[in-house]
């Protein structure tokens, strides 16, 4: 599945997942640290949605912002002195958003011991133009069976997300319907 053909909607020919995945790393420091001495949940969820905008921005081929950030799990704490590593790919486009994927893993910096997963996101960009209107997308193209497996994962990710903003959208039109304010 590495066809570059375009796309039959926008003409705009399909990326791979390899042609914008990358991997941001940094090293942990004093200043990245909570209350309990570990580091803080906002500084990597921080180094998530940096490393989530480059790839949704080498993907779409301009600015993309984030739209929105599900499922956030943290496995296990990062400490001072650990080397992080992000990495991130598109897992899924529509006409103008992306999912992206991210992985978040963890080494002692002074030590030769393989990084372990430490956490993991998914994010959602919209590509905007000069204007911050939504600007079309290449499609993704998955390269391989994990990639396929991811791309179908996010759709169903997707589906989900409609589901609850629709959801939610009915309830509250309900409520106020009823009389029922915030």
């Amino acid at each position: 599945m590495t066809d570059q053909s375009p796309r039959p909607e926008g003409g705009i020919p399909g990326k791979s997942t390899a042609a914008s995945r990358t991997t941001l790393s940094h090293i942990m420091t004093g200043n990245d640290t909570n209350l309990l001495g570990t580091v803080h949940g906002g500084v990597i969820m921080k180094l998530v949605d940096d490393a989530a905008g480059a790839v949704a921005g080498r993907h779409s081929g301009g600015p993309a912002v984030t739209a929105s950030m599900d499922e956030m799990v943290f496995l296990e704490p990062v400490r001072v002195g650990d080397l992080v590593h992000v990495r991130a790919q598109v897992n899924w486009t529509g006409r103008s958003s992306m999912e992206v994927g991210v992985r978040v893993m963890a080494e002692r910096w002074n030590e030769s011991t393989p990084a372990q997963q430490v956490g993991s996101a998914y994010l959602v960009f919209a590509a905007v133009d000069a204007d911050g209107r939504p600007r079309p997308v290449p499609q993704v193209i998955p390269e391989t069976e994990r990639d396929r497996r991811r791309y179908q994962e996010a759709q169903i990710r997707r589906t989900h997300r409609l589901a609850r903003r629709r959801a939610i959208k009915e309830l509250r039109e309900k409520r106020a319907a009823d009389g029922i304010g915030d």
